[in-house]
């Protein structure tokens, strides 16, 4: 796994209370060591602390866009995170990781930590700028997402420095969610049809296993068969089933006349929702 850490000299009062967090998940996955506001606080040092009066005031935090943050088996993710912060005399940097645990302070077991050492501020005025750092998931056992455990909800810490050597720094900023990549498929049989007969509908749901390396089928799933006639845009429900243990779908219906056929996903809380490609019938 990568640990990135940033470690830079502290002087006063600025040397504040580390968060380290270690970990026993797995004996490759012990020592998930966030930094601490005092790793990060020493670009801060080049001023008294006796003028950091006022913390700088953080807004519009904001990850991947705002959408979840979706990892298959193979590739690494890397996506964007970004903040507004504001100060009297200015913005210095900025700080944003995503992380997974109870707390904190001693129970992190994942850990999502921005690429660079610096975020990359911008100033729209003289006491306010916008801030961006980049971030990388990589799956696997020696990866960010080393297990299944870690879909879901994440904790989002952001921090920003003022000029002044100020410091704002909340672990539990927000949250946000980090998914296993979700695959789904559609087969409409017999092609073509004669209008009236029975149209047997299979498909698979499936979704990325951090652990293996696979997909894996995702079963007990509440899954919609959907249609559309061969001229509409609109998908309309027909009926919902849910996945067997190995993630399969099977249903029949009766054609009634030329169009598409799919099943749609809604989601839960580890997985994305997906819709499977419509595939089109033709019935006679």
């Amino acid at each position: 796994m990568r640990i990135r850490t940033t470690v830079a000299a502290v002087t006063g009062a600025l040397a504040l209370t580390a968060v380290v967090a270690p970990v026993a998940q797995a004996d490759s996955h012990a020592d998930i060591n966030r930094p601490s506001a005092a790793d990060r606080a020493g670009k801060s040092a080049f001023t008294s602390s006796a003028a950091a009066e006022e913390a700088p005031v953080i807004s519009n935090v904001t990850v991947n866009a705002g959408k979840s943050v979706v990892v298959g088996t193979t590739y690494a993710k890397t996506f964007t995170v970004s903040l507004k912060a504001s100060h009297p005399t200015g913005i210095y940097d900025a700080y944003i990781d995503l992380w997974h645990g109870t707390s904190a302070e001693d129970n992190v077991d994942g850990w999502l930590a921005p690429n660079e050492d610096a975020a990359t501020c911008t100033a729209v005025s003289s006491t306010t700028s916008t801030c961006k750092l980049t971030i990388t998931a990589l799956p696997g056992a020696e990866g960010d997402l080393y297990g299944n455990f870690l879909a879901g909800t994440w904790h989002v810490a952001a921090a920003a420095w003022g000029n002044d050597g100020s410091e704002y720094w909340n672990d539990y900023y927000k949250t946000h969610k980090v998914q296993r990549l979700s695959k789904l498929t559609v087969n409409a049989s017999p092609e073509p049809v004669k209008k009236g007969k029975t149209l047997t509908v299979t498909g698979k749901l499936t979704r990325a296993n951090w652990e293996t390396g696979k997909y894996a089928g995702y079963s007990g799933q509440s899954v919609k068969l959907q249609y559309r006639k061969k001229d509409s845009s609109t998908y309309t429900t027909l009926k919902t089933i849910k996945t067997n243990t190995y993630g399969d779908l099977k249903t029949t219906v009766t054609a009634s006349a030329d169009g598409y056929y799919r099943y749609s996903f809604a989601g839960t809380t580890t997985t994305p929702a997906v819709n499977a490609a419509g595939d089109y019938v033709d019935v006679q």
